[in-house]
Formats: C-alpha cells, structure tokens, sequence
C-alpha cells in the first residue's frame, strides 16, 4: 500500500503521528510518571508490531547486531518523555531534533543542501531562542540524549530496510528495546487500571506503531540526509501538538521558526536540477 504514497507523504505521516502521540502522552502525567508513559507505548507497540509482522524465524547472525542497536535507539529515545516532563513540547523536540538534522549536514554532498539544513537550523535556534525563560538542564540533557539515540535510529532504518525484504527486523528491534525499558515502568508506576491501559494502547499506535512503519518504508526510498531535513518538520508540529493539545504558548519568533522549518524541508523534497 504504501508504494503508491510518495515518500516525503510518508515521511509527514509519521511526523504527524509522533508529536500528536507524544503530546497525547504528555496529557497522562497525570495519571502515571513518565517511566510507565513509556512502558505503556514500547510494551503495547512490540506486540502490535509482532503481531502485525509475525517474524517467522530466529534472524541471522548478522542481523542480530542491528535488531540490537536499533532496540537499543529505540529505547534511548525515550528519554523524550522525562524531558517533556521538564520541558514544554516545542523546547524538547526543538533541542531533540539537533541529532537528525546532524545526521542530514553529515550526509549532504550538494551545496543547497546544506543550506537547507541551515535554514531549518535557523528554526531551531528561532523556535527557544533569546528573549524566553532559562531551560532546565535536566530537561535539556534528556532531549539531547533522545536527540542523539534519534539520529542512530535513522541510520540502523535505513540499513535495516536496505537488507531486508520484511519489517520483521523492526519488530525485533521494538521487542527488545519493550525488553530494556517496559520492567522500570512496571515496577515504577500503577499500569493495571484500564483507563491507563486504553489511553497508553492508543499512544503507542499513533506515536509509535504507525510513525516506525511510515519511516520503515520511506527509509528504502530515500537517502538518511534528505530524511534528517524533512524531519525538520518535527519541532514545527510538536509546538502546534502542544498549542493545541496541551495549550501551551508560542511566541512570535517561535511562529516565525515553523516557517523556516517548513521552508527547508520543502527546499529539500525540490528536485534535482
């Protein structure tokens, strides 16, 4: 099915799908800490996923390093959510998102390029830029971290979607990051009431089911880099998840940040000359 969806579609998709999920997952604070938010979205997401794509053998030995990296940047991205607990959405995916667009200024061979990239790093640094309260450091630190497991993701995808012709490597990967990450919520946070597990369910399907399926699919059509620029979408649209969803603010450089951020992942898509 989605062969017939150009690859930047898919790629917005997936954007689309992560920050209103994560903001979704912001609103259960209330109810568990962000250690159960995320054991809740791993745990409920590698049994969709499982099930979806049913793996039918035990993989290769040359595959184990990548399901493990790629677990591993998985469950390291999560650190997203302790600094969502700190910080307002735009702020965390603003300084999360330094890790992929690093990974598009490392790849990029043409000068427009990286002049794209700079645009949308003028969006980061517009988007929490001068004139707005200090950051806590701790929340700064979590986003960075998530940033940095982020920018792994997109390289370990795009290898995995390169060598296999199933996702099922990708539900492996999601299966052991649930495995390093689903015992601290269980054991950190009351997960049992249904109301919880309903709402984290629906989390875990629009954060993270559908986004690592869209980006699974565009990964093997489109180089690392240009995936790193349009992802510039993401501070963009979590400071929308957060105006809307969550009524947080945003200034007039932070709207003025979007634009730039929107630019430059349209720039990107243009075609070659």
């Amino acid at each position: 099915m989605t062969r017939c969806v150009p690859a930047p579609a898919l790629v917005l998709g997936s954007v689309v799908g992560i920050q209103a999920g994560q903001a979704c997952g912001k609103l259960l604070f209330g109810l568990v800490p962000p250690v159960g938010v995320v054991a809740l979205r791993l745990g409920f997401a590698a049994l969709v996923l499982c099930a979806l794509w049913r793996p039918r053998r035990w993989p290769e030995r040359r595959d184990l390093p990548l399901i493990l990296g790629l677990g591993t940047a998985i469950a390291g991205m999560h650190a997203i959510y302790p600094a969502l607990e700190r910080l307002p959405v735009g702020a965390a995916v603003t300084i999360q998102f330094l890790g992929p667009l690093t990974v598009a200024l490392a790849g990029s061979r043409r000068l427009r390029d990286v002049a794209w990239a700079g645009l949308a790093g003028l969006g980061v640094f517009l988007f929490y830029g001068p004139g707005t309260t200090a950051l806590p450091t701790a929340g700064v630190a979590f986003a960075l971290v998530s940033g940095a497991c982020w920018a792994a993701y997109v390289l370990l995808v795009k290898r995995i979607g390169a060598r296999a012709s199933d996702p099922s490597l990708l539900a492996l990967a999601v299966a052991w990051a649930a495995l390093l990450c689903v015992p601290f919520g269980v054991a950190g946070a009351d997960l049992a009431r249904p109301g919880v597990l309903l709402a984290g369910f629906g989390v875990a399907v629009l954060s993270a089911v559908l986004p690592w399926s869209l980006d699974l699919a565009a990964l093997r059509r489109m180089p690392a880099r240009v995936f790193g620029v349009l992802a510039s979408l993401e501070p963009a649209l979590g400071g929308l998840a957060g105006v809307v969803i969550l009524g947080e603010h945003l200034a007039p450089a932070q709207w003025l940040a979007i634009g730039s951020v929107v630019a430059a992942s349209i720039g990107v898509t243009l075609p070659r000359p």
